[in-house]
């Protein structure tokens, strides 16, 4: 089966520094979004650069030393996922991983400069290991510009095709993927996927709340209800929003999808699972889609009431 490396860049604007370093660094003790994390693992987790303190003050102060004016639209840090494909990882022993995971981060960090660079931490604590370095997009003038480092989709590709060069030297069993150039399609980051799982876990609880409603119980199941949708809701328009962008890749997916059975060949085994594993991630949003037309009105008014006046006291 073929081997691939893999780079991934995510921009962030505004602060959400935090969860990220939360996630990033293992801050808490439980990940209900993230089902794949085993706990029990996270102590072999390692750091290619150890982060000089919280995420967000080492960026703020990377942008102040540069002088950098900020927009509210201002790309202030880019969270870069580095792994390979998992059957890659099988038989490798622990300095084989090191060093793929050293590689990358010297990849990068010639290209980003090392004194940009927030944190690389490896967990090896999921299902395949990989690497999220994260990073200040300052130009070796000092000026905060992502797009300038990152460039376009043609300039991305180029940073895929040196990517993969470098690696390659060293590991070369990998293969160069398939461009997005050629194929038309953006890349749904892994982290929506998990997201959906769990709202459409909530979802089905709030469903089977929802249609326990009756006369005799109308008003405990309707706070139940009232109380599950309060941590729902807001997590559900914050998806759909990240969403939204990715529809036409999902609606290719989806289209790919039926032609499956004719392409159920050995060969093809895991591009079919993957195919299927991301058609349902449609289903999942139909369904939760669905929640939202039966949730009734006054309830509805509620959550969006409360949450309206939450923004407000901040």
């Amino acid at each position: 089966m073929p081997q691939y490396a893999i780079l991934r860049f995510e921009k962030h604007k505004g602060n959400p520094a935090r969860p990220l370093e939360a996630h990033h660094e293992r801050q808490k003790e439980k990940y209900a979004s993230n089902p794949d994390i085993d706990i029990s693992k996270s102590k072999y987790n390692f750091h290619i650069v150890k982060p000089e303190g919280r995420y967000y003050h080492f960026i703020q102060s990377r942008i102040e030393q540069a002088g950098c004016r900020t927009r509210k639209d201002s790309t202030r840090f880019v969270d870069t996922l580095i792994t390979a494909s998992p059957e890659f990882f099988k038989g490798k022993t622990r300095e084989q991983t090191e060093a793929f995971f050293q590689r990358a981060a010297d990849f990068l960090i010639q290209r980003v400069g090392r004194e940009n660079l927030v944190s690389a931490v490896v967990h090896v604590d999921e299902r395949t290991p990989h690497m999220h370095l994260t990073f200040v997009p300052l130009t070796k003038d000092n000026r905060l510009c992502a797009k300038e480092i990152l460039g376009n989709r043609a300039s991305l590709s180029r940073w895929q095709d040196d990517f993969h060069a470098c690696m390659v030297k060293a590991f070369p069993d990998l293969e160069r993927g398939e461009s997005s150039r050629q194929t038309g399609r953006r890349h749904i980051p892994t982290r929506l996927f998990k997201q959906a799982v769990s709202l459409s876990k909530q979802a089905a609880a709030i469903e089977k709340t929802l249609d326990g409603i009756n006369v005799m119980n109308a008003g405990k199941k309707k706070e139940e209800a009232l109380s599950m949708l309060k941590k729902w809701f807001p997590q559900m328009e914050n998806f759909s929003g990240q969403l939204k962008k990715y529809k036409v890749t999902i609606n290719d997916l989806l289209e790919e999808n039926k032609k499956l059975e004719t392409r159920a060949k050995t060969s093809e085994a895991g591009k079919i699972k993957n195919t299927m594993e991301k058609a349902k991630l449609e289903s999942d949003l139909y369904n939760m889609k669905r929640l939202f037309e039966r949730i009734p009105p006054e309830i509805l008014e509620q959550v969006r009431s409360e949450q309206r006046h939450s923004v407000k006291d901040r």
